[in-house]
């Protein structure tokens, strides 16, 4: 697009001036980018007092919609709703600035992990590997619990999730859990038509209905189209990482720590072994910003053995990518679909499922592949407790946690 489309992507039926510049919403997303610990709920919070309490860019009513769209769709949530402030308070140039300035703390951080797991060859490195996939187990767990909480309140919803993760646990890889986020939907229009309706709201942004479907249509062609020329070889690995980490961030409903089985099932062990996935992801849950940066260091491990430097860009890019086009697609057909009852029916079940997927990972391969004695089993319950009960900061539990395996690792050898 041309700085003028970008600036202001609909031209004819727009809802609301623009009221700010790209510069201003890339340094207020970059200062959120270096501090904002603690995972997606957290990060909902960050936003709110910097946009709606400090800088008044939006209301609490506005920044509520846009929490309950981007709750709805793919995708990773905050950048999502991060991406979405930006657009509304800057237009297209907006939206990019600040998915830019939010993500690239973590990415290049990831990046650097990468690069220095050679760094990690002996008995302490081991323990630090070891250590983070603990991390892992516990952040896992922490996220099952809460999501069980919020996601599957009733028996209804309770008993959608766990056939989903018994479904995943037995059918295994993208079908699997393709399959159980289609039946937890068709569950959820069949069982829970009487879910109370929001209260309306209105939702004001620079995007017209011509946009949303330009924007709709281009995330099925690639979602449909990249896997076809994947098949057929063009584009060598570049396209295969490419297609690989764009159908992931476009299946992922729930959160960021759903994306796991997807990566896994992606990447584990055609480019990346176990361990160093899952240390990876440890590692992530220690920097600021999206989860979903993990790409870029599974990017950066990849390029390697492969096509260099390059591929954290491709994995990065292609793992956001649909969830943006998804935002903008959604938000002019949003403000009517979301107060229909059967529409909400539809995504409370497929968001119990997600619980049960999110529950199978934690089996396979998150335990599995780091709880190997009970002292690990003390370390990541430890670790659980301070997350859950005691509320303690992730970035301290990641050092306790570390801490505690590397004593463990060299005492008892």
């Amino acid at each position: 697009m041309k700085a003028t489309q970008l600036s202001a992507i609909d031209s004819s039926e727009t809802a609301e001036p623009i009221k700010g510049s790209a510069w201003e919403v890339l340094l207020a997303f970059f200062r959120l980018g270096l501090t904002s610990f603690g995972g997606p709920v957290a990060h909902l919070g960050y936003f709110r007092q910097e946009f709606v309490v400090k800088r008044r860019w939006i209301d609490e009513s506005g920044y509520a919609d846009i929490v309950a769209l981007c709750q709805f769709l793919p995708g990773p949530a905050s950048s999502q709703v991060g991406f979405a402030l930006g657009l509304r308070r800057a237009g297209g140039w907006g939206g990019l600035a600040a998915w830019t300035g939010f993500t690239l703390p973590s990415a290049i951080a990831l990046i650097a992990f990468a690069y220095a797991a050679s760094l990690f060859d002996g008995p302490v490195g081991a323990a630090i590997l070891h250590g983070l996939k603990l991390v892992a187990v516990a952040v896992v767990a922490q996220a099952v619990w809460g999501m069980a909480k919020s996601l599957c309140p009733d028996r209804t919803r309770g008993t959608i999730g766990i056939l989903a993760a018994i479904l995943v646990l037995m059918v295994g890889g993208a079908v699997g859990q393709i399959a159980a986020i289609a039946l937890g939907g068709a569950a959820g229009l069949a069982l829970l038509s009487n879910l109370k309706s929001p209260e309306a709201g209105h939702l004001a942004f620079p995007i017209s209905r011509r946009v949303g479907m330009v924007a709709l249509g281009l995330f099925a062609v690639l979602l449909f189209g990249l896997p076809l020329l994947a098949s057929i070889g063009s584009g060598g690995v570049g396209l295969a990482l490419f297609d690989g980490f764009y159908r992931s961030g476009a299946l992922v409903f729930g959160g960021g720590h759903v994306v796991l089985p997807l990566l896994q099932e992606q990447v584990v062990p055609h480019f990346i072994g176990a361990d160093a996935f899952l240390a990876g992801y440890g590692a992530a849950q220690a920097v600021p910003g999206p989860l979903f940066t993990f790409a870029a260091y599974l990017g950066a491990v990849i390029g390697t053995t492969t096509i260099g430097p390059v591929a954290a860009a491709i994995c990065l890019v292609g793992i956001f990518l649909p969830g943006l086009l998804l935002v903008v697609g959604a938000m002019p057909f949003w403000e009517q679909f979301r107060t229909l009852p059967k529409g909400r029916a539809i995504m409370a079940g497929a968001n119990a499922a997600v619980v049960g997927i999110l529950g199978a990972a934690f089996y396979n391969p998150v335990w599995t592949s780091a709880v190997v004695g009970p002292i690990d089993v003390a370390v990541a319950l430890g670790g659980f407790t301070l997350l859950v009960l005691w509320k303690v900061p992730p970035t301290l539990v990641v050092f306790i946690v570390l801490l505690a395996s590397i004593l463990a690792g060299l005492v008892l050898g």
